[in-house]
């Protein structure tokens, strides 16, 4: 088919999809189209790349990064906290709740002292804030869940179908070639994996989207945000396989039988109950790698032994060394020439060290910059995440489900790849779980008339926030 005649069916389905899923009942402030756009940017490509940008000479990208894309960044940070300072009375309390966050970020601030480049670690770390922003401005939100199902449907709406015909029919934006020469499917981003994990995330929101429609009859226009949930999740899987991302995969099967399992009877009715499936699950992985079942596992999962790789990179980066205790610095270890020089000379020149700049393992790479220090935050983030994502199942278990969904599925993404990094998918979706659980687990859940209600239409509001106050931003 002509690329032309599919590109005006291509934007004629995305107005479509977009027209079967409008709410004229509850929307959420226009503000939401700032994390929208800062969402859509990170899941694809920088908007120098989208443009053909390229930095002037003589600016080293690795360090100083696009101008172009920095003003594209620091205006929807500026953008996001003029918000969050209009809605400071559901600002507040969150951050006092969301407590292991804060102390991570500001540990994060701290560690640009010992950096060798302490001036570009501090602007990493103001870049790393805005996630931290956008994340507020959706979870602030006067509806906060039709916040998040619109979050979800602007970008899948785009992204997915996109990726697709960028694929099939304009191969030299949406194919590419791995550091091996194999060919490789990207869609809208540079890389497989990064499309894998796209596609992941989004198919998990989209799936709660569908079993909130399933579940509630009486919702106005059911049938035609089934049709274009349905669409959407349907593409969201195409572009699963498509991609052929192992990690993403598992990750998306995981989060999945999560939130299918959160509607059990059982589980409903006792959010102690998840404990037991979780620990069922990692009882299951150790027992597995005890017995030795590992090369069946990640052959499974189509890996190599060595995980295509990513154990030679481990033992090269942790030989190249940083200060164990609290690292190299935010951000800073992959431009750090003492450890560079290290790193080069035990990977051997079986590697070319430009293709790397992540150690593929979230827990290593927070370990290389804030040591041990940044580590034992990550694993306080994660089990408040956690415990925060059950105690919301006592008044959400719907919602709280695609949360844990998402707190669990990052965790175990973040073994292969480095899920923990600055302006990363899965590090906002995590804040975004962790976050959303706060606010449901803190705060009464809004009561609706019963012909709008659906299950989960509504995250609680902050029990301590001014109720009067809510207003559009």
């Amino acid at each position: 088919m002509n690329p032309h005649v599919v590109l005006y069916i291509f934007f004629l389905g995305i107005a479509g999809l977009f027209y079967l899923d409008r709410d004229k009942l509850v929307r959420p402030s226009r503000a939401l189209w700032i994390p929208v756009l800062w969402l859509g940017i990170l899941g694809s490509r920088s908007v120098s790349a989208w443009f053909g940008i390229k930095p002037p000479e003589g600016v080293d990208v690795q360090m100083e990064g696009s101008p172009v894309d920095r003003f594209f960044y620091q205006v929807l940070i500026v953008a996001g906290v003029i918000v969050l300072i209009r809605r400071r009375s559901r600002v507040t309390p969150l951050l006092k709740a969301s407590w292991p966050l804060i102390m991570y970020f500001s540990y994060c601030l701290l560690s640009c002292l010992w950096s060798d480049f302490p001036d570009i670690s501090l602007k990493r770390w103001i870049k790393a804030i805005g996630d931290l922003v956008m994340v507020l401005v959706v979870v602030t939100d006067a509806e906060p869940v039709a916040a998040l199902k619109h979050l979800f449907s602007r970008l899948g709406f785009v992204l997915l179908p996109t990726s697709i015909v960028f694929i099939r029919y304009f191969g030299d934006l949406g194919r590419g070639y791995t550091a091996d020469g194999f060919p490789m499917n990207t869609g809208v981003t540079t890389n497989k994996n990064a499309l894998g994990n796209v596609a992941a995330l989004l198919l998990l929101g989209t799936l709660w989207r569908v079993l909130s429609l399933l579940d509630n009859k009486k919702h106005p226009g059911r049938g035609r945000h089934l049709l274009a949930q349905l669409t959407l999740l349907a593409i969201a899987l195409q572009v699963l396989v498509m991609a052929q991302s192992a990690t993403s995969i598992a990750c998306a099967v995981l989060g999945a039988a999560l939130m299918l399992a959160a509607r059990v009877p059982a589980i409903r009715r006792s959010p102690s109950a998840v404990h037991a499936l979780v620990l069922g699950i990692i009882l299951a992985g150790g027992i597995t790698f005890l017995m030795g079942g590992q090369a069946g596992l990640v052959h499974a999962l189509g890996r190599q032994e060595n995980l295509t790789g990513r154990t030679d990179i481990w033992a090269a980066v942790l030989a190249a060394g940083t200060n164990p205790v609290v690292g190299a610095g935010f951000e800073s270890f992959w431009i750090t020439p003492r450890y560079m020089a290290k790193f080069v000379h035990h990977l051997a020149g079986w590697w070319e060290p430009e293709a790397l700049n992540e150690a593929h393992n979230g827990y290593l790479e927070v370990y290389l910059n804030l040591g041990w220090v940044g580590v034992t935050m990550i694993a306080i983030i994660l089990i408040s995440g956690y415990r925060a994502s059950v105690a919301a199942f006592r008044r959400d278990p719907q919602i709280a489900g695609l949360m844990l969904a998402y707190v669990a599925t990052t965790a175990i993404y973040s073994i292969t790849e480095a899920g923990f990094r600055m302006l990363s998918e899965p590090w906002i979706f995590l804040l975004l779980a962790i976050t959303s659980s706060y606010r449901i687990s803190a705060g009464a859940v809004e009561e609706v008339p019963e012909d709008l209600r659906e299950p989960a239409e509504r995250m609680s509001e902050m029990a301590t926030s001014d109720t009067h106050a809510v207003g559009r931003s």
